[in-house]
């Protein structure tokens, strides 16, 4: 078989193309609008990209300027004539800009104007390329306009500095949030190095670096810490850095974004501090409990016998008073530590709220007697049932009642009254002492809450039996509130609503 190639002789050349087949090319060519212009700009050839692109078949299009391409405010400023008297200066003349096809619509267009010029250095005229990039220029539109729109997001936050850092850590770009943040405007933090915002301990330590390392080797860093603001104030913040790439994969620099958390970590402490002082007030009152005890029997065994002198008797009955004020403040620290560890056990049965008022009236009533106090009651006749513990609704009752006699002057007034409005059931307390200021009211239920008018700091306590109202109340599915008006000798009003059952243990409406 002879082999297909033997030697370099049986190579052949391929034939040079003439000017037929090159004209032939270009013809054909659909993508492109292709022709040329003489040296005045008047259309010499047309292809067949040129007609689809623009429009115009080659009988209505060659001889004519190709100004009619242009829009005729470019038209108006000789910008045709600029481009070819620059294709013939430099040799060739780029451009991308709105054209004109026939139908006068408009399209983005790339242009490329090469100045022809024969062997003997005469200027034979121009070949143009026109390309449509309309769709290419759309879509770079929405891009850009897209990245304007998110620009302007990021740049109208206000809840979080967000802001660029180069690949040192200099600041780059600066939003509205990163200003209120941080109290810098974008002039006075831009070119600066983001250190500025930290701790001089931090910075002594290497942490601004240190943050940029880890971003860098892991993608993202986060943390939470002290940071400085303009003025020197500190606050606590949460921080975000990621490292930016561009497409390439070039590192470009760093994205930081900063919130201000020291609200949420003052709460945050706040809660576990209060958690901690009621599991130590819990611990308190059972440690008050076991000396109490033998205390009370104590003063029991001494009431039993007369004593033999004046003197001896009225310490006795002060030790006795004071034993029940002591052991009334040990369950409410008891109950304190029981709501907040949710340990209180209430009993879930129908309860005759009527029952509730008469326990504890009798159970007030020595001490009402003892400063001269006149109770009154307005109780409905209908029963009004509810679903609770009743020795927890009597506990609460029993608080006011004993709040009410505590800051009710000798010889004053005090009610209790029981209603049913709707499928509620209404339980209030009124006195006329020298009631609470307006602006201590949304503070009464808090715990050690004691207000600072005189005739609280001459009574004194610890401002918990409020708070344990409030709980229990809040356990039973209900609430209590306060009024008053502060004005001495109109007293107080805590007002208890309880949703009502009929006797079976159905809800009311």
């Amino acid at each position: 078989m002879k082999p297909l190639l033997t030697s370099a002789s049986d190579f052949e050349r391929p034939p040079p193309v003439d000017d037929a087949d090159f004209r032939l090319l270009v013809e054909s060519v659909r993508d492109y609008a292709i022709f040329l212009l003489d040296p005045q700009g008047r259309v010499r050839s047309w292809n067949a990209g040129a007609q689809v692109l623009k429009g115009y078949a080659p009988d209505e299009i060659i001889g004519r300027s190709f100004e009619v391409f242009y829009p005729q405010e470019q038209i108006d400023i000789g910008f045709p004539a600029q481009e070819l008297r620059e294709a013939l200066r430099l040799g060739r003349f780029e451009d991308e800009g709105w054209r004109l096809r026939k139908d006068g619509s408009r399209f983005w267009a790339s242009v490329v104007i090469t100045a022809l010029v024969d062997d003997d250095g005469l200027h034979r005229g121009f070949a143009k390329v026109t390309r449509d990039l309309t769709e290419r220029r759309h879509q770079e539109e929405l891009l850009r306009q897209g990245e304007e729109r998110f620009r302007m997001l990021v740049e109208g936050v206000r809840d979080y500095a967000i802001f660029m850092l180069d690949p040192q850590g200099h600041v780059v770009s600066w939003n509205l949030g990163a200003q209120i943040n941080k109290g810098y405007t974008a002039e006075e933090i831009v070119g600066q190095h983001f250190s500025v915002f930290y701790p001089q301990e931090k910075i002594d330590a290497g942490w601004p670096e240190h943050e940029l390392e880890s971003a860098l080797r892991d993608g993202r860093f986060e943390d939470e810490g002290w940071r400085i603001r303009k003025d020197g104030s500190r606050f606590w913040a949460s921080v975000l850095i990621t490292a930016v790439y561009d497409a390439a994969g070039d590192h470009l620099g760093f994205a930081k974004i900063t919130r201000d958390l020291s609200d949420r970590r003052r709460i945050t402490r706040l809660e576990t501090q209060e958690r901690h002082l009621h599991h130590f007030l819990a611990m308190l009152g059972h440690e008050l409990r076991n000396p109490l005890a033998p205390i009370s029997n104590a003063v029991s065994i001494m009431q039993l016998e007369e004593p033999a002198s004046p003197h001896l008797r009225a310490t006795r009955d002060i030790l006795a008073r004071q034993v029940g004020q002591l052991s009334r403040l040990v369950d409410d620290l008891l109950d304190v530590g029981r709501i907040v560890s949710g340990k209180v056990h209430l009993r879930r049965e129908p309860v005759r709220l009527q029952g509730v008022v008469d326990a504890a009236v009798e159970a007030a009533t020595p001490a009402m007697q003892a400063r001269g106090q006149q109770l009154t009651t307005e109780v409905t006749d209908e029963p009004l049932w509810v679903v609770g513990d009743k020795v927890r609704l009597v506990q609460v009752l029993n608080n006011l009642l004993n709040n009410a006699v505590k800051f009710t002057p000798e010889g004053g007034r005090i009610c209790v009254r029981l209603s049913r409005r709707a499928g509620t059931a209404h339980l209030s307390v009124a006195d006329n002492g020298p009631g609470i200021p307006p602006d201590q009211l949304n503070h009464v239920f808090k715990l050690f809450a004691q207000g600072d008018n005189a005739a609280v700091t001459r009574q004194g306590g610890l401002g918990i039996g409020l708070s344990v109202v409030h709980q229990m109340v809040r356990s039973h599915d209900g609430d209590v509130s306060v009024f008053s008006t502060g004005v001495p000798g109109e007293g107080a009003e805590f007002a208890i609503r309880l949703p009502l059952i009929d006797g079976e243990g159905a809800l009311l409406m």
